[in-house]
């Protein structure tokens, strides 16, 4: 300010200032207060723009390209894990096979060569189990009746039906050519609500082992089988069932 000209007036030509600078600091308590309300609400808007910038990806580009590369592996992991769950929720809805599936044995050998006396591996091929094709060499670890037509030997088949339940081993109630037709009876008659009726509808089995009356394969876990012909009425198969779990040369020797 200039004392040489008129109050109120600058010598540079800006236009008059009136300050007022009171006597007591007190009195500026009010414009304290209303500058710390204004840096809230600031804070609180620029709160609002992080939380909406985070949520639009859109807007989080525009707004600051370089946390773009932030926000795109925080979408891959979220898309990560809804494929997972969905993938778990297919797995928990499927629902359980009514009849026992098959697979390949694993380490089966490649041929009867090398293998103990009485041992024979189940040929290739496949039969039909509940309307679905599967591999012979798939039904391991369990026993096979193979069975003639009109064999009448239904109290055998309910004995070894019983006998394969009693030991957790699966039975099996084979049939070929004019004998698949009588599998389902036989299998709901005698199968101790167990058994499993099979078409042989190929003959694999049929010529592989030719039976004469009521035949038994004792399957083990690596399609290695012994063949049970001429049963007594009172068979007894209870320990050979609980070692079907065994390789054949294991449980051979």
């Amino acid at each position: 300010m200039s004392f040489a000209s008129d109050p109120g007036r600058d010598d540079g030509g800006l236009p008059p200032v009136n300050i007022v600078i009171p006597d007591d600091a007190r009195e500026l308590d009010r414009d304290v207060l209303a500058y710390r309300r204004e840096l809230r609400a600031r804070r609180r808007r620029e709160l609002l723009m992080r939380v909406l910038f985070l949520r639009h990806g859109d807007a989080l580009a525009r707004r600051s390209p370089g946390r773009h590369s932030v926000f795109l592996p925080l979408a891959a992991a979220c898309v990560a894990l809804l494929m997972l769950a969905g993938a778990m929720l297919s797995v928990v809805t499927i629902s359980p096979a009514s009849a026992p599936t098959v697979a390949e044995p694993a380490q089966a050998p490649t041929s009867t060569a090398g293998l103990p006396v009485g041992l024979t591996l189940l040929p290739t091929g496949s039969v039909n189990l509940d309307g679905q094709t599967e591999p012979i060499r798939g039904m391991a670890s369990a026993a096979l009746a193979l069975v003639p037509p009109d064999c009448g030997c239904g109290p055998a088949l309910r004995r070894l039906a019983a006998q394969a339940a009693t030991a957790h081993v699966p039975a099996y109630f084979v049939g070929e050519g004019a004998a698949i037709p009588q599998m389902a009876t036989l299998t709901a008659q005698y199968g101790a609500g167990t058994a499993v009726a099979a078409s042989d509808s190929g003959g694999v089995l049929d010529a592989a082992y030719r039976p004469e009356g009521l035949t038994v394969l004792l399957v083990y876990s690596d399609a290695t089988a012994q063949v049970r012909r001429d049963l007594s009425p009172d068979f007894q198969f209870g320990p050979a069932l609980r070692a079907l779990s065994l390789p054949g040369r294991e449980a051979a020797s």
